[in-house]
C-alpha cells in the first residue's frame, strides 16, 4: 500500500529541532492535538498486526527539557520487530506534522511516568513546538551533515532514491543502514560499524537502531514510490544482536 505522497516533499523540509527557540509565539492548539490523533490513526504501519497507539502530553510530564510545547509518546505492543514498526508510523507522522509548522526531534533517551498506556509499552517520544516562521526548517536539506552515498549505498545508485534517502533522521545521528543494490534487489541492513556508537549508551544502540530503521523504510517507501518504482518487499526479523549487519528488508524491484 503507497504512502501519502504529500509527506514525499516534507523530506526537504523536515530538521531536528534540537532546541526549540526563538520559533515565534504560535501554540499548538487542541484542535492540532485532534487533527494528530486523528491522522495517527489513518497512518500506514510495517506490520498492521502489531497494536499502537499515541498519547500527547505537555513538555513538562517528560525528561526532555528541549523548550517543546508537547510530547508525542509512542506505545506498542512488544512482538518482533515492533521497534522497526513504531519508526516507520512515527515517520510518517513526523512529516505530516512538518507540513503543519509543527517542529519535531524525535528524542531517543526520553523518559515519562506514563511507561504503558493501554496495555502498551512506551517507546519513544518526539518533542514537538508550533513553528511561526517557516523559514526555520530546512533551507538547503543537501548542506545538513550525513554518510556520503558511498558510505550507505553499495552497488548502482537509483537517482531520486539514493541520493535522498540518506537523509532519514536516526538517533543520535548514528545513521545505522547500508544499502546492498544488485540487479534489481535492494538489500537493506541495519549495521553498525565496529567499535562505534555514538552517545548512546552501549545497552541502548540496537534498541533505537532498530526503531532507526523503520525511520529509514519509511523514507526509502516515499522515494521509490515518487519515482514510480514499483517493488514487492519482504521484512525479515531483526533480534537486535549486536552483529555488524543484520538483514532488515529485501526489496524487489519491478
Amino acid at each position: 500500500m503507497n504512502l501519502n505522497e504529500e509527506l514525499y516533499s516534507m523530506i526537504f523540509k523536515r530538521k531536528s529541532f534540537h532546541l526549540f527557540r526563538d520559533i515565534g509565539n504560535d501554540t499548538i492548539t487542541g484542535n492540532d492535538i485532534a487533527e494528530i490523533k486523528d491522522v495517527y490513526q489513518s497512518l500506514i504501519p510495517l506490520y498492521p498486526d502489531i497494536k499502537t497507539a499515541i498519547k500527547i502530553v505537555p513538555a513538562n510530564e517528560t525528561n526532555c527539557k528541549r523548550g517543546q510545547q508537547f510530547c508525542i509518546l509512542l506505545y506498542s505492543e512488544k512482538k518482533e520487530n515492533y521497534l522497526q514498526n513504531i519508526g516507520y508510523l512515527g515517520e510518517q507522522l513526523d512529516l505530516y506534522l512538518v507540513s503543519k509548522n509543527i517542529g519535531t526531534l524525535w528524542y531517543g533517551i526520553g523518559k515519562t511516568e506514563e511507561s504503558s498506556y493501554d496495555g502498551l509499552e512506551f517507546v519513544i517520544m518526539i518533542a514537538i513546538s508550533k513553528v511561526e516562521d517557516e523559514k526555520k526548517f530546512r533551507k538547503d536539506m543537501f548542506k545538513s551533515k550525513r554518510k556520503s552515498m558511498d558510505e550507505m549505498w553499495i552497488g548502482k545508485s537509483i537517482e531520486g532514491v539514493s541520493d535522498i534517502v540518506r537523509f532519514a533522521p536516526s538517533a543520535c545521528n548514528t545513521q545505522p543502514w547500508i544499502v546492498e543494490h544488485t540487479d534489481s534487489i535492494l538489500e537493506v541492513y541495519r549495521y553498525k560499524k565496529p567499535g562505534k556508537r555514538g552517545i548512546m549508551p552501549a545497552d541502548k544502540v540496537s534498541y533505537y537502531n532498530q526503531i532507526d530503521m523503520g525511520i529509514f523504510l519509511c523514507f526509502l517507501d516515499l522515494c521509490l514510490q515518487n519515482e514510480k518504482i514499483s517493488y514487492e518487499v519482504e521484512l525479515f526479523k531483526d533480534n537486535g544482536l549486536d552483529e555488524e549487519k543484520t538483514l532488515n528488508a529485501v526489496y524487489r524491484l519491478n
